[in-house]
């Protein structure tokens, strides 16, 4: 293994929107200068999306180049106690580069389901709808906390799908509320979570702290960077800026977007620590250095008022001049923020507007190192690596599914085209006030096309004008929709607007 190959670290933010970080928004109202920083030293991209709006299925793509819905995971996301969405045989980018010589870690949000053990020996995936929470389920839910054997081996997680280390939680808003170690929790926990915490009920190890997990992760992410054998991959998803909304006392204020814009100073905070970490070790020349998010900014009300009510309140547009949030198949669900810095490859304070897929991490580092995927892996992951080398002048990507969180409605982008295979593009309900300010109007017809480069804001509904349009993009979706039709490669075609 030559050295020449870069450490990669994949930083994966929770629930971030693409209007948050200040070198996508002039208008922001919260200060991202490491962010901006690394920006100007790397690739700052446009127009990259994740795969769904909302977070398993992202997580999913995003390890596996798969697109989540061609699995059990229809909708939704993967609840307490469910088992593991990432088959076992499934090559994952962990799993790939470990293959390729590279250590391999995780630190942070897992959410992608374990194989949990009750104390009477059973599986407790298997006694529970999977992916469902329901009227029934709950309470099946709520009881499988006292069930749990907590010593027991926690199958199905990172080191058994690539990762040679783990560190983290499970998703901080869901029980068991403790660290997660590899293949074991920490802590046995033995108290039941407080009402007044944020979160499911559950238990949780005494002293339990929502506060500390930024921290903790940072703290070992930064040792790991210093220490880890090279090369090395790290694959980093926060908690953050997702609910829980807890920023910590240095952060508080910082923004004038409330506690939801100083938990993204936070995550601008962490972003600087992984930077200085890498310059103190000499390995940030020779480190590709990505970071993003799985989804669009919260819609709704949880523990702060939501991106919509937050943009009343004080002008900040999470969703910046996108139309829809989380869960939504509108660009603001899924187009992300993405910065890229690799020293020795990637020219510094460029832009990128072609468009790129947070899943097709997996087929990059394959072309990064020379590795080649076999056909039942990465199916829908597409290599950067051109555009990262400065050549971004041609499309990697001809077509892009999206998926929106809880209704499973499809969309399929195609140039500067997108055709929303349903009548609206929204799982949530937009805000009236909001419809008025952008002036957006109802229809009756049964899909939803728009131009992004005249009408970035998703306004004018063409599905009525343009039936070329959408008989080709229809067409083109099924085919994409088929099992094993391969990712949105130049070789696929697409409908070639004018």
């Amino acid at each position: 293994m030559k050295q020449s190959e870069p450490n990669i670290i994949y930083i994966l933010a929770d629930d971030m929107g693409y209007g948050d970080m200040g070198c996508n928004n002039p208008d922001s109202k919260i200060p991202t200068p490491n962010l901006d920083h690394l920006a100007d030293q790397g690739m700052r991209f446009t127009d990259a999306h994740a795969a769904s709006s909302l977070c398993t299925p992202s997580r999913y793509n995003v390890l596996t180049g798969r697109y989540a819905w061609r699995t059990r995971l229809k909708r939704g996301i993967v609840r307490q106690w469910d088992s593991p969405l990432i088959e076992p045989d499934r090559l994952t980018v962990a799993g790939l580069l470990k293959q390729q010589g590279y250590t391999t870690h995780c630190i942070g949000k897992w959410h992608l389901g374990w194989d949990w053990t009750t104390v009477e020996g059973d599986h407790a995936g298997e006694q529970l709808p999977f992916g469902l929470m329901s009227k029934e389920s709950q309470p099946q839910r709520i009881a499988m906390n006292r069930r749990i054997d907590y010593s027991h081996r926690v199958g199905g997680g990172p080191v058994d799908i690539g990762f040679d280390s783990y560190f983290g939680v499970d998703v901080p808003n869901f029980p068991p509320y403790t660290w997660f170690e590899n293949d074991h929790l920490v802590d046995t926990p033995t108290v039941e979570k407080p009402d007044e915490m944020y979160g499911a009920p559950g238990m949780m190890s005494e002293g339990w702290s929502l506060e500390a997990m930024i921290p903790e992760f940072t703290r070992r992410a930064v040792s790991l960077i210093e220490d880890a054998e090279e090369p090395f991959f790290l694959y980093f998803p926060l908690t953050s800026p997702h609910a829980p909304i807890v920023p910590n006392a240095p952060f508080r204020g910082m923004s004038k977007a409330g506690k939801y814009g100083d938990f993204v100073c936070e995550v601008d905070w962490l972003v600087g620590e992984v930077m200085s970490a890498l310059d103190r070790s000499g390995k940030a020349d020779n480190t590709l250095l990505i970071f993003t998010s799985d989804n669009g900014p919260e819609s709704g009300a949880c523990d702060y008022e939501g991106a919509y009510e937050l943009a009343r309140n004080t002008g900040h547009y999470s969703m910046g001049q996108w139309r829809g949030a989380k869960s939504d198949v509108w660009e603001g669900g899924h187009r992300e923020p993405l910065v890229a810095r690799w020293p020795a490859v990637i020219p510094a304070g460029t832009a990128c507007d072609q468009l790129v897929c947070i899943g097709d991490l997996i087929a990059t580092c394959a072309e990064i190192t020379g590795a080649t995927l076999p056909e039942s892996a990465g199916e829908d992951s597409v290599s950067m690596l051109p555009l990262l080398r400065g050549q971004t002048e041609q499309p990697t990507r001809t077509h892009l599914l999206h998926h929106s969180g809880w209704q499973g409605t499809f969309a399929i982008r195609s140039k500067d085209w997108v055709l929303i295979d349903a009548p609206s593009g929204g799982d949530a309900q937009e805000p009236d006030w909001f419809r008025k300010e952008r002036g957006y109007s109802s229809d009756d017809y049964p899909g939803e096309l728009f131009r992004l480069s005249v009408d970035c804001m998703e306004k004018e509904n063409l599905y009525g004008k343009n039936p070329e349009v959408v008989e080709q993009l229809s067409e083109l979706l099924a085919s994409a929709k088929k099992d094993g039709a391969g990712a949105g490669t130049a070789m696929n075609g697409s409908y070639e607007s004018e």
